[in-house]
C-alpha cells in the first residue's frame, strides 16, 4: 500500500484481517501499522478512530487497539400499535377526529431532489436571504448585556414597540402593550386557535386557504368550514352566511397577497369583514404572512386590519421569517382585551418564550440601515421574477388559466383545464425536473376545479425561473 492510499482503504482493509482476531485480542501497533501499509501515523489514527466509531474496534490510550466483544443482546422490537386505539379513543365523543395531515405543509418545506427546480418553495432563496445583515446582527445581539439571560415572557419591550408601529402606524393604533412576541407566524396561528376555539367547534376559513392553517384547526379538533374568495378577497355575503349557518366564533383570512390566490382584500369590504364578525360575536385571525414581500409595482399598502379595529375583533399575526430565513423566526401576535391575556397564558404553556438571543438580534437587525436596503431590493426582484414567469407561462403553458397577478408575495396561483388530474401532474412534473404545489391541499372541501401553485421566490434566478416552465411544458404534454 502506497503513501497516498487513503483513510477508507487502510479502514477497510483492516475491518477485512477483523476476524484474524478473538474478540479482545490487541491488533498490531500503530507503529507496525505503518511500516506494514507504508501510511502516515495520521492515516493509521484515524482508520482506527473509524472502525472504533463503528463499534469494531476498542482504543485504549498507551495500550493500543482490540477488538471489540460482538454485541450478542438485541432489543426485542416495541410494539406499537396500542397507539392506534389511544390516539383515537381519548374517552369522550370527538366531534372532529384530531389526527394531522401533514403533507400540505411539507410540500412547501420539503427540499426536492438534486437537479429539481423548486416551484414549490415556500421561502425566499439563500441569495435573496439578507444573511450578512441577519450574521451581522446577531454578532452584536450577542454581545448585548443580559442577551443569554431570560426575556420577558411576552417578548423585550423594543421589539414589541416595533411590531406594534409596524402593525398600528405611528398613530399608536396598536400599543406594545398589546403585542406578544412568538417563535413564527405558524406558532402564532396555533396559539389563536387554541385560545379561541374549543374542540369540535367550527372556524371559517378562506377557500382557498393556506395548508398550514387547515392542518392547525384540524390537529386541534376543529371543523374548517370554506368560504370562497374571489379577485377582491372573501365575499361578504357568503361569510355572514357561514357565521349564521354555522355559529362559528372565529374566521382566519389573509387580506393582502391571500395564499394561495394572491388576492387583495377590497377597500369596500375591509369594513364589512369586521362588521360581520362583530355582529356574529366572532373573532378575525388575520395572518398579515407577506406584507414585507410587496412588490415595487404595488403602490401603497392598506393598513392591516387590526389597525382599524378599537373593538378587539382582529387577532393579528405577522412575522419577520418571510423576509429574511425560514431559520429566522420571528413573529408577533397582536390582540386588545380580555383575549390577549389568554393568548399569553397559552403561549407560555407552549413553548415558555421566543430565546432572547433571536429577539435582540431581530432588535439589531430592523434597527440597521441595511435592513430597509434589504426589503427594497427583495421588492424589485420580486416583481422581476414575477413578470418572468407570468410572461413565460403565458408564452409556453396558455392553457393554464392565470386569473390573478399579485403584487405582493412569491407565487402564482393556475387553474389546470377542466377535467385534468393535478396529482398525475405534479408526478409528471417532478419526474421532468421541476417540483410544483397540487392545488387540493389549499381546499378545506371538494375544489371547483384543478390548480397548480407555482413559487418564484425559492429558485437560484430568472435562468430558473425560464427552465422550470420548459419542464412544466413537458410535464404537461405528458399528462395534459
Amino acid at each position: 500500500m502506497q503513501e497516498r492510499s487513503s483513510v477508507g482503504e487502510l479502514a477497510n482493509q483492516l475491518r477485512r484481517e477483523l476476524n484474524r482476531y478473538s474478540p479482545g485480542g490487541k491488533l498490531p501497533s500503530s507503529r507496525a501499522l505503518v511500516e506494514r501499509f507504508r501510511v502516515s501515523p495520521v492515516t493509521v489514527s484515524r482508520a482506527l478512530a473509524q472502525l472504533a466509531a463503528e463499534g469494531l474496534v476498542v482504543t485504549r490510550p498507551g495500550a493500543g487497539a482490540f477488538r471489540a466483544e460482538p454485541h450478542t443482546r438485541v432489543d426485542p422490537a416495541g410494539d406499537t400499535s396500542w397507539q392506534e386505539v389511544t390516539l383515537s379513543a381519548e374517552g369522550g365523543p370527538e366531534l372532529v377526529p384530531r389526527s394531522v395531515d401533514a403533507s400540505g405543509v411539507l410540500v412547501s418545506l420539503a427540499a426536492p431532489p438534486p437537479g429539481v427546480i423548486e416551484f414549490n418553495g415556500g421561502y425566499l432563496h439563500q441569495s435573496l436571504q439578507p444573511e450578512r445583515a441577519m450574521a451581522a446582527a446577531l454578532s452584536r445581539a450577542g454581545r448585548r448585556p443580559g442577551a443569554w439571560g431570560r426575556p420577558p415572557m411576552e417578548g423585550l419591550p423594543e421589539l414589541r414597540d416595533w411590531f406594534a408601529r409596524s402593525i398600528g402606524g405611528a398613530g399608536g393604533a396598536v400599543t406594545a402593550a398589546e403585542v406578544l412576541i412568538t417563535a413564527g407566524g405558524q406558532s402564532a396561528l396555533t396559539t389563536a386557535l387554541k385560545a379561541l376555539a374549543p374542540p369540535g367547534a367550527p372556524v371559517l376559513v378562506e377557500s382557498p386557504t393556506y395548508p398550514g392553517m387547515l392542518a392547525i384547526a384540524r390537529g386541534a379538533g376543529l371543523r374548517p368550514v370554506p368560504v370562497p374568495v374571489d379577485a377582491d378577497g372573501v365575499r361578504p355575503s357568503l361569510l355572514a352566511d357561514a357565521f349564521r349557518a354555522t355559529g362559528a366564533r372565529v374566521f382566519v383570512c389573509q387580506p393582502l397577497f391571500q395564499n394561495p390566490t394572491g388576492a387583495m382584500l377590497a377597500p369596500d369590504r375591509r369594513g364589512e369583514v369586521l362588521r360581520i364578525a362583530r355582529d356574529a360575536g366572532a373573532f378575525v385571525v388575520e395572518d398579515d404572512f407577506v406584507r414585507r414581500l410587496v412588490h415595487e409595482d404595488a403602490g401603497p399598502l392598506p393598513r392591516p386590519l387590526a389597525a382599524d379595529d378599537p373593538d378587539g375583533v382582529v387577532v393579528h399575526v405577522c412575522s419577520l421569517t418571510k423576509a429574511t430565513s425560514p431559520s429566522f423566526r420571528v413573529s408577533a401576535l397582536a390582540a386588545r382585551g380580555p383575549v390577549l391575556e389568554r393568548l399569553r397564558a397559552i403561549q407560555v404553556v407552549d413553548s415558555f418564550f421566543v430565546p432572547r438571543p433571536l429577539q435582540e438580534a431581530a432588535v439589531e437587525l430592523v434597527g440597521s440601515p441595511a435592513w430597509p436596503r434589504h426589503l427594497r431590493a427583495i421588492s424589485a426582484e420580486l416583481r422581476t421574477r414575477r413578470d418572468t414567469m407570468t410572461a413565460a407561462l403565458r408564452l409556453d403553458l396558455p392553457e393554464l388559466a392565470l386569473p390573478h397577478i399579485p403584487s405582493g408575495g412569491y407565487h402564482l396561483w393556475l387553474r389546470l383545464p377542466d377535467g385534468s388530474d393535478e396529482s398525475a401532474l405534479t408526478a409528471a412534473a417532478l419526474r421532468a425536473g421541476v417540483a410544483v404545489t397540487p392545488g387540493r391541499p389549499y381546499f378545506s372541501a371538494e375544489p371547483p376545479a384543478g390548480h397548480m401553485r407555482l413559487s418564484f421566490a425559492a429558485v437560484a434566478g430568472l435562468g430558473e425561473i425560464a427552465e422550470g416552465v420548459r419542464r412544466l411544458r413537458v410535464a404537461c404534454d405528458e399528462v395534459l
